[in-house]
Parts: C-alpha cells; structure tokens; sequence
C-alpha cells in the first residue's frame, strides 16, 4: 500500500462564487487571517461585471471582526484556470449557482468542495440589517474555516482534504 503524497505549505485555497464580491471574498480573508503560513486563500468568480470591486458591507463586516481587507479585489476565475496558473490544492465553491456551473479545468486537479451560503447581498432591510446579513455570514464561514485549519494533518492528505472539506459542508 503506497502513502499518499502530503500537501506542502501552504495549502492553497481557491474560494468561488458567481460574482466574487461577498462570500467568496469573506471566505477568502478569512483563511489568510487565521491560516497564516500553513495556508493561502484566493477567491474568484465566474462572472464578475468589469470594475466591481467587493460587495462595501462585506469589507464592513471584515473590518469589524479585525480581518484585513487590503488587496482583496474581485477577479474572474480565468486568473486561475490557465496553463501558467498556480496549481490549488482544495477548490471551494460558496454559492449554488456557482456550484451549477460548468468550471474551467483548474491545473493540478485539485480537490473539490461545495459549501452552500445565502447571498447576504440580496434582500431589503434597512442598513443595520443589510450588515447583520452580512455579519452571519461572517460566521458562519467562519465557522467552517476554523474547523478546517483544526483538521489534524493526515486529513489535508490528497483525496481526505476534499474529504474533510465536504464533511464541514455537513456541520
């Protein structure tokens, strides 16, 4: 029986969405704030409008939990799909339409998750409650993350990281 290959450091982590302004941008400050050194996140979309930038109260709700949103920007998952892209090791889609959609091949054939959030972009609400969507959302991704930086080192071996990534899509 042959060993699985072991991840190197950092693990790198592709977070996706449909327009790379909310979920997909949280999830992505996330894990570089709390996976320093041992992990690297980006975030894209598979369709974000020319010139948008991240969703203002999801930045809003970064800052307020201390997480830096310097260089967060949004970009379209070509940057990551090409022959010159970096290899990821563990792809996360973090919205269903994105989930749906027909994905570029991604160099190094990474491991694949899905893990389901609402866009707290959408709906009515007076201003506090527009952020309080996005404050849940927060923590909710939060959540999922700070369970995947404690996943003991055998379970971020080739297929147990998507192993472990689509059991946390179940907690």
């Amino acid at each position: 029986m042959t060993k699985p290959n072991p991840i190197l450091l950092p693990v790198r982590v592709l977070f996706l969405c449909t327009h790379n302004s909310a979920r997909s941008i949280l999830a992505e400050a996330c894990l570089n704030h709390w996976g320093r050194g041992r992990w690297q996140a980006f975030s894209a979309g598979s369709s974000p409008r020319p010139g948008q930038q991240p969703h203002a109260l999801a930045l809003a709700a970064l800052q307020e939990a201390g997480i830096d949103t310097a260089g967060l920007r949004s970009k379209n998952w070509d940057e990551f799909a090409g022959p010159k892209a970096q290899p990821m090791d563990l792809i996360i889609t973090v919205c269903d339409n994105a989930a749906g959609e027909v994905c570029p091949i991604w160099p190094g054939h990474p491991a694949t998750a899905h893990w389901a959030y609402a866009d707290p972009s959408e709906g009515e609400g007076s201003p506090e409650q527009r952020l309080q969507r996005f404050r849940s959302t927060l923590q909710a991704i939060s959540g999922r993350i700070q369970a995947l930086l404690a996943a003991p080192p055998a379970d971020l071996e080739g297929e147990r990281l998507a192993q472990t990534a689509r059991r946390l899509a179940q907690a």
